[in-house]
């Protein structure tokens, strides 16, 4: 049976995509660089009247290294993870920044959805299954976590029959 029969067959119960929160956007990306270079700018070209030339160079670094670990910032936000319930499969998948994709298949029957809570650190979310297991959603927040949770374990006791 091809993959496209197995989909047409067996529809998603559940199905969700986990994304990385970045609160700065492009635009506000954009706007925080032309702050950043004006201030740096300015200020170094005091610097420059006053006799302090080697400042400037050091401004100008600082300006590159601040859009330097955005840009990393934003290549690290186009990792994220699907999750899709059907009826004969979990199956979790993480989408790399490089593009790459790694899948994992549980059988949502045996599967079981563990929360770990922790005061100190933040909490994991993980799927089990005879002696397997799987940490995901790793970026979410800790009440993104919970509500994540609570979502696919509904699904998951409303796909095995079981009526809470």
């Amino acid at each position: 049976m091809s993959e496209s029969e197995t989909s047409e067959t067996h529809p998603a119960h559940f199905s969700a995509v986990l994304l990385p929160h970045r609160s700065l956007g492009r635009k506000g990306f954009l706007v925080l660089m032309i702050v950043v270079s004006v201030l740096s700018f300015f200020t170094g070209m005091a610097f420059y009247m006053l006799g302090a030339w080697p400042v400037m160079g050091f401004f100008a670094l600082d300006v590159l290294l601040i859009y330097l670990a955005f840009r990393l910032n934003y290549r690290a936000a186009r990792l994220y993870e699907t999750v899709e319930l059907k009826e004969d499969e979990l199956r979790v998948t993480r989408v790399f920044p490089s593009g790459q994709a790694q899948s994992w298949s549980f059988n949502p029957y045996w599967v079981q959805l563990e929360l770990e809570e922790s005061e100190t650190t933040s909490n994991k979310l993980s799927v089990r299954s005879h002696g397997r297991a799987l940490l995901f959603g790793h970026f979410l927040t800790d009440a993104e976590k919970r509500s994540f949770a609570d979502a696919l374990g509904a699904a998951l006791h409303d796909l095995r029959g079981v009526r809470i």
